[in-house]
């Protein structure tokens, strides 16, 4: 399993696990060829950016995405309100 490995490592993570899941994890990693610390990291950040991009995606059913798709092909007009607060934006905000 190939991640990305920072410069520097500086930050620290511990964890309290039961003999049993001590002896586990230690022959797994020993089965990978990898350090205890090498395979739990390897393993807890392919976990993490799986619940990571699960919770942070975007879930459309069918319905949902046909509207999203109707409304970026075929854009309404601007109503007055967005109109006033565009103007309202272009005096508060100075663009460079």
């Amino acid at each position: 399993m190939a991640t990305s490995k920072p410069s520097t490592k500086s930050a620290r993570l511990e964890s309290r696990v039961s003999k049993e899941q001590k002896d586990l994890i230690e022959r797994a990693s020993a089965y990978s060829g990898q350090t205890v610390s090498d395979f739990v990291v390897a393993h807890v950040e392919a976990a993490a950016k799986k619940v990571v991009e699960e919770y942070e995606r975007i879930h459309l059913d069918k319905e949902q995405s046909r509207v999203l798709v109707d409304v970026l092909l075929s854009p309404k007009k601007p109503n007055k309100k967005l109109r006033s607060a565009l103007t309202e934006h272009r005096q508060r905000v100075e663009s460079k």
